[in-house]
């Protein structure tokens, strides 16, 4: 097995897989090894070439794919998968049972609630007017509900909220709130139907 690097004052529960090349526990700037405290609940399985922030909090059965970033000060549930060269940028909540495909880009303030899903190349964003004076003073990350459903190569627009058990298409570009169990699509995206009736 090649190398990993895991620095001070992280836990790791039982029954974990780490690939080669795993770094867990890396102090962000301005922070001393060891001065956050890095959780990792039981079962998990940390692929090649991740690497973890200090600060995380992480439940149970979580799993990355290759080359996975998470940032630090993040909250993750139980359950939680992150795909392959997807990259999570800090203060991000993801809840139990959300499932992030590869190469997607979940920047700060984002929440993502329970068995959401988010498909490959998905790109959320957070600054309204990149590079303004003072856009990082008013970061708002989307806020994905409860079972709600982003199709590959989406992009949403700063503090989007997505409803629970919504459905967006792929390639979708969301500028506007999507409502619970609505489906939508385009560039704008516009509801083109209800999930009610889709054949499942």
């Amino acid at each position: 097995m090649l190398e990993k690097r895991i620095y001070q004052n992280v836990r790791i529960g039982s029954n974990a897989t780490l690939g080669e090349y795993v770094i867990i526990g890396l102090p962000p700037i301005g922070r001393e090894d060891g001065e956050l405290e890095t959780v990792i609940g039981d079962n998990a399985v940390i692929r090649s070439h991740t690497v973890i922030y200090a600060g995380n909090k992480i439940g149970a059965g979580f799993q990355t794919g290759h080359h996975v970033l998470v940032r630090e000060m993040n909250v993750i549930g139980d359950n939680v998968s992150i795909g392959t060269g997807s990259v999570i940028e800090h203060r991000v909540h993801l809840h139990d049972g959300v499932r992030i495909h590869s190469k997607a880009f979940i920047p700060e303030y984002t929440t993502i609630e329970q068995e959401a899903w988010i498909g490959p190349n998905v790109v959320v964003t957070n600054a309204t007017y990149p590079l303004a004076p003072g856009a990082k003073d008013s970061l708002k990350g989307a806020h994905i509900k409860k079972k709600a459903k982003v199709g590959a190569n989406s992009t949403l627009l700063p503090g989007i909220v997505i409803g629970t058990n919504s459905l967006v298409g792929a390639g979708t570009v969301v500028t506007k709130n999507v409502p619970d169990g609505k489906v939508v699509a385009g560039n704008p995206a516009r509801i083109i139907n209800d999930i009610k009736n889709l054949p499942y």
